[in-house]
């Protein structure tokens, strides 16, 4: 069985889509998608067909719990809510805002965050003091991990890719396509398989068109300042209390 896993799109059609050929080139059995789909300004109503054409198991990310009612708070946070709402469909957002935090298939479990939050991190946890993430405890992660019975765990939300082994389980964080965070501005998908009940997983980087994206942003968005830093740099600066 091959799954490929694609999360963190953040409204970025150009990074998406050049990911979406090399994921449809490999030919996986299934595709799933672990959510914040739309947040983004780099053509977000592009990216939420190309991501609602593609039948992937998803769930839903904490992005898409801002699309909830009163799920924004910030002054910010509203005025990007409010663009989107001009962008994309009220159909798609309200697609988008119903979908489950968690799902399973095939002895794989999907989650956004962690298997309880959307909003929480699974493989790390955010140091305020340090302004980035650390390991989380192993003896915390196995608690989340055990009563899961799973054989492989895939998450997104922190935009850093990474794996580890809890007990016979494989636990994936998965990079993100969009909006990086270690220097190198490339979007990012996960491919997994299994053999017999063994899974493997290898992470994949993607070149794009970034300077269309940053011109799309520019040209049709109030953020196009911001969305260029964001892109161009890769270093995910100013999101987390922006709320973009």
């Amino acid at each position: 069985m091959r799954v490929a896993v694609i999360t963190d799109s953040h409204g970025n059609a150009y990074a998406l889509e050049a990911t979406l050929r090399e994921v449809h080139a490999a030919a996986p059995d299934l595709i799933v998608n672990l959510g914040d789909q739309i947040e983004g300004c780099a053509d977000p109503a592009r990216a939420a067909a190309l991501q609602a054409d593609l039948g992937a198991l998803e769930v839903r990310g904490n992005n898409e719990e801002k699309l909830w009612p009163d799920g924004r708070r910030t002054p910010l946070a509203q005025e990007v809510g409010a663009w989107l709402a001009a962008q994309v469909s009220p159909a798609d957002r309200e697609r988008l805002a119903t979908l489950p935090l968690t799902a399973r298939v095939e002895g794989l479990f999907a989650c956004h965050g962690t298997p309880e939050s959307a909003w929480d991190s699974l493989l790390w946890v955010w140091d305020a003091v340090g302004g980035f993430y650390r390991s989380r405890d192993p003896r915390e992660l196995r608690r989340f991990i055990e009563p899961l019975g799973a054989e492989v765990v895939v998450c997104g939300h922190t935009h850093r890719a990474g794996a580890t082994r809890v007990g016979d389980t494989l636990v994936v964080n998965c990079g993100a396509i969009s909006d990086q965070v270690d220097g190198d501005p490339r979007a990012r998908w996960t491919l997994l398989e299994r053999w017999g009940g063994s899974w493997n997983v290898e992470f994949h980087n993607v070149a794009y068109d970034i300077a269309g994206a940053v011109a799309w942003a520019r040209a049709h968005s109030p953020f196009g300042d911001f969305e260029a830093h964001l892109l161009e740099s890769g270093e995910m600066t100013g999101r987390g209390t922006g709320g973009i």
